[in-house]
């Protein structure tokens, strides 16, 4: 009768087991959106670059909001590699159709910019909130374009700046 009972009590405990790790592993196994997989990825390689001490950081600075409130913190790392990167943290802003992340040669005080500011593409944002990395094109001069500025592009809307300062 005993044995009747361990094997019973065994068989519950093992059935529990395996129901509890079966979503785990279906959820791992389910197809993600692109983006949002690139944007995990991004978001892990930062926070393993901040943690690990692989990258050093360069230039940090505050967002301001322009047109729309926006907040968080821009930093430029530098890989072991020698490439940049640009990390967005505690990063939140206005939605907006082709919004763009850019460096700006000069402190993007105003509202909109000029048409002759000069500027470097990093890419349209990804999201408007959340930690979010943007590679820095080799070659590019940080101590000229030292403003990290959320762009929209459709409206010449500046949303919000953050000057960059030396780490």
């Amino acid at each position: 009768m005993f044995r009747t009972m361990k094997a019973g009590l065994g068989f519950a405990v093992l059935s529990a087991a395996f129901a509890l790790q079966a979503p785990a592993q279906a959820q791992d196994s389910m197809p993600q959106d692109k983006m949002q997989s690139d944007s995990m990825k991004q978001d892990k390689m930062g926070d393993k670059m901040m943690h690990e001490g692989m990258a050093k950081t360069l230039f940090t600075g505050k967002f301001h909001g322009k047109v729309h409130k926006t907040e968080g913190r821009a930093t430029v790392y530098q890989e072991a590699d020698g490439k940049l990167v640009l990390r967005l943290t505690g990063f939140k802003t206005s939605n907006g159709p082709d919004v763009h992340v850019i460096l700006v040669a000069a402190y993007a005080d105003a509202n909109s910019l000029k048409s002759d500011t000069e500027r470097v593409e990093l890419g349209k944002m990804k999201g408007n909130e959340g930690d979010q990395n943007y590679e820095v094109p080799a070659g590019t001069d940080l101590t000229k374009f030292s403003t990290v500025s959320i762009y929209c592009e459709r409206f010449n809307a500046n949303f919000g700046a953050a000057p960059l300062e030396k780490f």
